[in-house]
């Protein structure tokens, strides 16, 4: 029986890894897990109640109340359901997308949801990703890929995920994701960066397909290893 691995894909905004972990997934018979997803359910509830998103303790509590779960759609990924409510679109606006980063530096925030995340994947038979699943969630995960592209391709992919959500401007998606890299690399608890074994792969110049099927060689080789 081969063995069902953990698989960790890491990399900032923009670099395909939702695309890539989603289709990687469906293609190896795995659950697919956004951890940001968690971070962003977490964000649009503390916006809605007014949380001071200044107060770790508050938000901490917030975290650890609330009912956070994905259904899965098969080949069409997840549903992020909310306190029993479908919020998989409503999460993905800009003001939730920037507010997830703020309230994700909070260490008891982390804490409650690494342990959550930790929990999803503990059988194997899962590819997450996030930016910190290789250095923080599962440092001992079987397959780690960090992703990265230049800030130019991320925010052209970024301003097509987000031009439908509402008025926004090319320069404005690329100045969120300067300031976004700027706060997840420089944050004290759990900063972007590439676990020291991971396999890094530049997506610039690569189709979400062509960075699957370069991951999917990853893969049976690190299971002909095991």
């Amino acid at each position: 029986m081969r063995k069902r691995l953990v698989i960790a894909i890491d990399g900032p905004s923009g670099t395909g890894k939702s695309t890539v972990a989603q289709r990687l997934a469906a293609r190896l018979g795995y659950s697919y897990v956004e951890s940001g997803a968690m971070y962003r359910a977490l964000a649009l509830l503390a916006l809605e109640t007014g949380a001071d998103l200044r107060d770790a303790a508050a938000l901490g509590k917030l975290a650890a109340e609330v009912d956070i779960r994905f259904e899965s759609q098969g080949k069409d990924g997840n549903r992020l359901i909310l306190n029993g409510r479908d919020v998989t679109e409503a999460v993905r606006s800009p003001e939730v997308t920037q507010t997830s980063s703020i309230v994700s530096v909070h260490a008891p925030v982390r804490q409650e949801l690494v342990a959550r995340q930790r929990a999803l994947g503990r059988a194997g038979g899962v590819v997450m990703e996030g930016r910190d699943i290789g250095t923080q969630v599962f440092p001992d995960a079987d397959l780690k890929i960090f992703l990265d592209a230049s800030p130019e391709v991320r925010s052209e992919r970024r301003y097509r995920d987000v031009a439908h959500s509402g008025p926004v401007t090319k320069s404005q998606v690329l100045q969120e994701i300067e300031e976004r890299d700027r706060r997840d690399r420089e944050r004290e608890l759990s900063p972007l960066v590439p676990a020291a074994d991971s396999i890094y792969i530049d997506t610039t110049h690569l189709t979400a397909e062509e960075v699957v099927e370069r991951i999917l060689g990853l893969v049976e080789r690190r299971v002909r290893d095991i």
